[in-house]
């Protein structure tokens, strides 16, 4: 039980979902995409959210400003999180802006600003989980895509429900977070995603 809860920690890691997200709507989504587009997306989105940050975490761990990816203490978040929100502005100006992706452009605006309230929450010293913001948010997205394109995917969210679930029992297994700091990034997530319905949906 222990190996399966740390790897869904690892599985469900916040620097995952953006790529996550983007994967699925290019499942989900009806409209015919050439398999050179999506290559190209997917790939840029590796290495804006994933591969440019893995780095930067190492460049920081030889610095001594973090210890952990899992970002354990509340004063480390600070640049990683400032870097992030960088980087995600980058890939919606030049990635896939509004006119490519209306919803994968309002899904990546609402990282954006989880990613901003998560900051001010870092001033005031309070470590909301991130893990849950990154899976409570792609729930809700998956949820905007079944609405917005009129298709049955009740089966796909919800297994995402249940692993948000399964992510939130694995933070308080590893007493990564308390219960409350998990209800509180859970809001965090899925609130700018609902939010941003208003303009894609």
């Amino acid at each position: 039980m222990s190996v399966l809860l740390r790897f869904l920690s690892y599985l469900f890691h916040p620097i995952f979902i953006p790529l996550m997200g983007t994967a699925l709507y290019f499942i989900v989504s009806p409209r015919n995409f050439t398999l050179p587009l999506i290559k190209g997306v997917l790939l840029q989105i590796v290495i804006l959210s994933i591969c440019i940050p893995f780095v930067f975490f190492f460049l920081l761990k030889n610095m001594g400003l973090i210890r952990s990816i899992f970002l354990r203490d509340v004063q480390e978040r600070k640049i990683p999180v400032l870097a992030n929100m960088i980087l995600m502005l980058m890939i919606i100006y030049r990635v896939i802006p509004s006119v490519f992706s209306p919803p994968l452009f309002y899904f990546f605006v609402g990282i954006i600003i989880t990613m901003s309230i998560t900051y001010l929450f870092i001033l005031f010293r309070f470590k909301a989980s991130m893990h849950m913001m990154g899976i409570g948010g792609l729930v809700v997205f998956l949820i905007g895509l079944s609405l917005h394109y009129q298709i049955n995917i009740s089966l796909m969210i919800a297994c995402f429900v249940l692993a948000s679930g399964a992510v939130a029992t694995s933070r308080l297994y590893l007493r990564a977070h308390t219960k409350t700091e998990l209800v509180i990034g859970l809001l965090i997530g899925t609130i700018p995603q609902l939010a941003t319905f208003i303009f894609w949906l």
